[in-house]
């Protein structure tokens, strides 16, 4: 078990936690400072609701927006939804997102939806990366960067998942998982990978596997020390400056009940949630988070 102590003590925590063989990490004290960066709550629907549901609990989420000025909102819905939710959506501040898409531009990918025809209906963002799609779609690394790449390459904004699975947790795999796949999510392949410039545009959502739709929530002091493993990766592969901008969301059973907690923490700017943004009031309550 890790240790507790506040969000506020963990950058000096992190020296002494590192297990041996882990990805080294720079001193995060100068990484902590959260004034420019505007925090991200953005909902993933998953495979919920129907159509009646899904523009309903759009506007729900419209006006629940409207009070809070501070923070950028965002629903990812199912692709049968989006043009609706989109017209509920209109004259609100909160953005549209997909779930996935595919890589290619055109062709004959039988169900496949391209980042040409998200942004043709007004998308904003594309969820990429996420472990219900790693794991039940076998979607590999190089397909999420390829992804990654189409969605930056259409001017979209990828939210790139990450996160270890309850084993990798155990055996203090953390941060070389997150290490993995950021280095081949963001890398080039055919074409070069994700510059400087282009991660103005990139959100990165740390979704621990275990606590996906587990009920179990990473306390914050766990998720505030991956947070911060995550933002020093960016100082070693990118700069200081990138890493000061990168907005690194938390997923995983984020609820109206532990998010004042989990916002609290320096290195997370927002949330990525699943269940609990099926739910008005309860999704209300996480956009207006208290600080």
């Amino acid at each position: 078990m890790l240790s507790l102590v506040t969000c506020a003590s963990v950058s000096a925590f992190q020296t002494s936690r590192l297990a041996a063989g882990r990805p080294a990490m720079h001193n995060t004290r100068s990484l902590t400072m959260m004034a420019e960066r505007t925090p991200l709550i953005a909902g993933n629907w998953k495979m919920n609701t129907v159509l009646s549901e899904a523009v309903s609990l759009a506007k729900a989420v419209s006006e629940a927006s409207s009070t809070a000025p501070d923070v950028d909102v965002a629903v990812c819905v199912p692709f049968p939804f989006l043009i609706p939710v989109k017209d509920a959506l209109a004259g609100s501040k909160v953005g549209l997102g997909a779930q996935d898409c595919y890589y290619e531009t055109a062709g004959a990918y039988t169900a496949a939806v391209s980042t040409t025809m998200l942004d043709s209906i007004g998308c904003d963002y594309v969820i990429c990366g996420h472990s219900e799609r790693r794991a039940t779609f076998g979607d590999t690394d190089e397909d999420v960067n390829k992804k990654t790449l189409k969605i930056l390459s259409e001017g979209l904004k990828p939210i790139l998942c990450i996160g270890e699975l309850k084993e990798e947790r155990e055996s203090g795999e953390t941060f070389t998982v997150c290490d993995n796949q950021l280095t081949k999510g963001l890398a080039g392949t055919a074409t070069p990978g994700v510059d400087a410039e282009a991660m103005k545009n990139v959100v990165i959502a740390y979704e621990p596997v275990w606590a996906i739709g587990t009920g179990l929530t990473a306390t914050p002091e766990v998720a505030q020390e991956t947070h911060a493993y995550i933002r020093s990766w960016f100082v070693e592969n990118y700069s200081q400056e990138v890493a000061d901008g990168v907005i690194i969301q938390y997923g995983g059973s984020v609820k109206a009940d532990n998010v004042d907690e989990l916002m609290g923490c320096p290195d997370i700017d927002g949330a990525l949630v699943g269940g609990a943004s099926l739910e008005a009031e309860g999704f209300g309550r996480i956009i207006n988070f208290v600080k």
